[in-house]
């Protein structure tokens, strides 16, 4: 993953490993057209983040939901890597919602943590929820 001002680019291994697929899927996709991939600053083959956070809420929202909806595991603490799929900021607080495969996170933060955390379509972030709060962190890059 390379981070800048602007929103990043995901070679195509982390894109597959952040939508739950293989690589080849997602070189088939790209392949495909079904998303656009572009070459990141090494030559390789990459997708832009908010190409791919666009992408990965078209799926979520086409996804079959389970059967029978059983849960067979659940804790009080989870966090859940994904992308940020939308940001609404007024003066004092900002939405921002984040997709982790199928499950879409929305969070409600002040404006100004948004602003420190520089929150925009397409950026990796993980969403820690807590009972009925959920935080937003920025993971290190490698």
């Amino acid at each position: 993953m390379r981070y800048s001002r602007d929103v990043p680019t995901f070679r195509i291994k982390e894109a597959a490993a952040l939508l739950g697929v293989s690589s080849d899927t997602m070189r088939r996709w790209a392949e495909a057209g079904r998303i656009q991939p572009v070459t990141d600053g090494s030559g390789r083959l990459a997708v832009d983040g908010a190409a791919l956070a666009r992408f990965a809420q078209e799926r979520a929202e086409t996804a079959a939901l389970p059967g029978d909806g059983a849960t067979a595991a659940q804790s009080l603490r989870n966090r859940f890597v994904g992308l940020v799929t939308r940001v609404v900021r007024d003066t004092v607080m900002a939405q921002v919602e984040i997709q982790s495969g199928p499950h879409r996170f929305v969070s409600l933060l002040s404006r100004e943590a948004a602003d420190e955390l520089g929150l925009e379509p397409g950026m990796l972030a993980v969403a820690a929820v807590k009972s009925t709060n959920v935080s937003v962190e920025i993971p290190r890059s490698r």
